[in-house]
């Protein structure tokens, strides 16, 4: 099968329309149903400061923080808000788990024979690049464990008692929706990659294109660079996805543009619409973990 370009980039907007709606589907429902209502329209704008916090914060140390101060803006409880948020997040890991068990049972042999000649060509070239990405990947882990240390007793205590109100109030209903949204949120994203090798005179094979999309993807969660920065562009070009001769490094661009970049636009842009640029950079000052005495 082969897509031309255009139809290749239309259908890629449509995956990133799915999982954009898909989600703020799921976090409605969980909100509307602890009795906190939440348009659809409010859910993306949630989500949006999400998707830009995590993909500029290491270890997405910002996601959720930037999701509670997004839906609290909707004059949502707080102790509700962290219920509905921590739920949701918690429910997602099920399908991601089953997914990548999925993939790896189909493909996993498939995919180390396709990407193992590129994987050995590149190492060679590129060892100290994987080294520097090593080292600075355990310098952050240390970094960040320790001002997480220090910066958690001057958090905000919450009210535990309300939040468990909150939770024994939850309906079963949420939750078992929840779940094929969140199937829509993972299979979109992975969906991405494929469908741009699609536009390839030769593309590698589907499945273990899938295999190589979805680990690429899922990688960034326990990366510590900002979406994984480094690492992912590192194992892409050394082959992880399979073969994609002197068009990959246009398609990693591509693939960045619409797995990350959009949700940073969407996310900055939104936020910049509704509290302005200076509040956002304040914000991610506050955010940003600094190296302990």
């Amino acid at each position: 099968m082969h897509l031309e370009p255009l139809t290749a980039h239309l259908i890629c907007i449509g995956l990133v329309t799915a999982d954009i709606v898909a989600r703020s589907l799921r976090l409605k429902f969980f909100c509307d149903s602890i009795g906190s209502p939440l348009s659809i329209a409010e859910g993306v704008v949630v989500n949006a400061f999400g998707d830009a916090a995590c993909s500029l914060t290491p270890l997405r140390l910002g996601g959720e923080p930037a999701r509670l101060a997004g839906i609290l803006r909707y004059r949502i409880p707080t102790e509700a808000a962290i219920v509905a948020i921590s739920v949701e997040a918690l429910l997602g890991w099920p399908v991601i788990i089953a997914s990548g068990a999925f993939l790896i049972w189909q493909y996993a042999p498939e995919w180390w024979r396709t990407a193992e000649p590129g994987i050995a060509s590149h190492a060679h070239g590129m060892w100290p690049w994987f080294v520097l990405v090593a080292v600075v990947s355990v310098v952050l882990w240390w970094v960040i464990r320790r001002w997480l240390r220090v910066s958690a007793p001057a958090r905000l205590q919450r009210s535990w008692q309300r939040m468990l109100v909150h939770w024994r109030r939850m309906p079963h209903w949420p939750i078992v929706v929840s779940q094929p949204l969140s199937f829509v949120n993972v299979a979109a994203r992975t969906a991405i990659l494929p469908v741009l090798a699609l536009t390839l005179p030769s593309p590698p094979p589907m499945g273990p294109l899938l295999l190589g999309s979805f680990a690429l993807l899922y990688s960034q969660m326990i990366l510590p660079t900002p979406s994984g920065a480094g690492a992912v562009e590192l194992g892409f070009l050394a082959g992880a996805a399979g073969s994609l001769g002197n068009d990959g490094t246009e398609l990693l661009v591509w693939w960045r543009l619409y797995t990350s970049v959009v949700g940073v636009a969407l996310g900055l842009g939104l936020a910049a619409r509704i509290y302005g640029w200076a509040a956002i950079r304040a914000w991610f000052r506050h955010r940003a973990p600094a190296s302990p005495e």
